[in-house]
């Protein structure tokens, strides 16, 4: 098997495992997992149940039979900054002397409280301003954050070696999904958490905007426990049984009201932000937003972008280039979990020492 790490999305409401078999002739989907996280475990990116959150690392580990695997794994929420700059051209060594300062202008967070990184972007088709200014994407996360998180997965006896940002572990599941598919413009990947929406435009195979926005499939939880009056487990029941075609019950009077009202203002606060971009770079057109995270299956959200967007919102199969090993995996499980598997399959497609901060991307 090639010596891909083991893609370890820790989210808010659950942690996702893949395992990826990258060969000559395809990938081929190996192992694949869920493992849900109790309420509150883990709220905007930052870990509150640290118990919890190893417990299941050790469950998911021990079903996938794991092993002591290297392991990529991403962070997001507001311990993470992501910004496109621009400077003047010059070497790389001398970029690599000038990011610290830049950082300073930038990030609003103490030098010694984040690590920092960055890449030279140039769009995938080659068109280079010689001469002209460089474009930067610099990412600034919070050390504690990133500490954090690689302990968790010590504990639960896996080597973290990557450490990615969620935004662009999408992307990553996007190209080689969809390598095949070039739009002539801009991209929306829009991946939607339980707590946290990651927003990342991409134009020309380069990430010109991110966004992390904090809202995501817990508000419509929160508000049908408040409003049908049950508790929160009930609540959440509710709301994946509606995402479930073979569901039977039908839900309760009142709750696809409750659920087009929370889908409208989730709709409406991550378009926001893409307005805002869109406002400021009259130059980037975007032709299509691909749906991610398993917020994404609520039908009334989807409808709610496509009459926003007013451009084409589809579904995005991280799994559509990759097969899928029948005899130990049940493919209807892989397919309908495929949105939430977006970040770990991203992350399941690097491999220990790929990283190249610094390089052109």
């Amino acid at each position: 098997m090639a010596s891909s790490c083991v893609g370890l999305d820790i989210g808010s409401s659950a942690i996702k495992a893949v395992v990826l078999d990258v060969g000559r002739r395809g990938t081929r989907l190996v192992n694949f997992g869920i493992e849900y996280l109790p309420p509150q475990a883990i709220v905007d990116g930052a870990l509150m149940d640290r118990a919890a959150v190893v417990e299941a690392l050790e469950r998911l580990k021990g079903a996938l039979s794991i092993g002591n695997r290297p392991v990529a794994t991403a962070i997001a929420g507001h311990s993470v900054i992501v910004k496109k700059i621009q400077v003047g051209a010059m070497s790389r060594d001398a970029l690599s002397e000038r990011i610290p300062s830049e950082a300073e202008q930038h990030i609003p967070f103490k030098r010694d409280e984040v690590d920092i990184d960055y890449q030279v972007v140039t769009p995938k088709d080659g068109n280079k301003n010689a001469g002209g200014p460089m474009e930067v994407i610099l990412v600034a996360a919070k050390k504690e954050m990133i500490a954090d998180y690689a302990q968790v997965i010590r504990d639960a006896k896996l080597q973290p070696v990557i450490m990615d940002v969620a935004a662009f572990s999408v992307q990553n599941a996007y190209e080689a999904a969809y390598a095949d598919v070039n739009p002539a413009g801009a991209v929306a990947l829009v991946h939607l958490g339980a707590a946290i929406t990651h927003v990342n435009v991409v134009s020309g195979g380069v990430s010109v905007f991110v966004r992390d926005v904090t809202v995501g499939g817990a508000a419509f939880t929160e508000e049908l426990q408040r409003r049908l009056h049950v508790s929160y487990d009930e609540a959440e029941q509710l709301k994946v049984a509606a995402t479930d075609a073979e569901a039977v019950r039908p839900p309760p009077a009142g709750f696809d009201a409750i659920m087009q009202e929370v889908a409208d203002g989730t709709a409406t606060k991550v378009q926001r932000s893409l307005d805002f971009f869109l406002a400021s770079s009259p130059d980037i057109k975007l032709v299509r937003v691909m749906l991610s995270g398993g917020t994404s299956k609520v039908a009334a959200l989807a409808r709610e972008f496509e009459q926003r967007a007013k451009v084409p919102v589809e579904a995005m199969d991280p799994f559509r280039k990759i097969t899928i090993d029948a005899a130990r995996l049940d493919p209807a499980f892989v397919a309908k979990h495929a949105s939430e598997a977006a970040v770990s399959v991203g992350l399941a497609l690097r491999r220990p020492g790929d990283g190249n901060g610094g390089g052109d991307a």
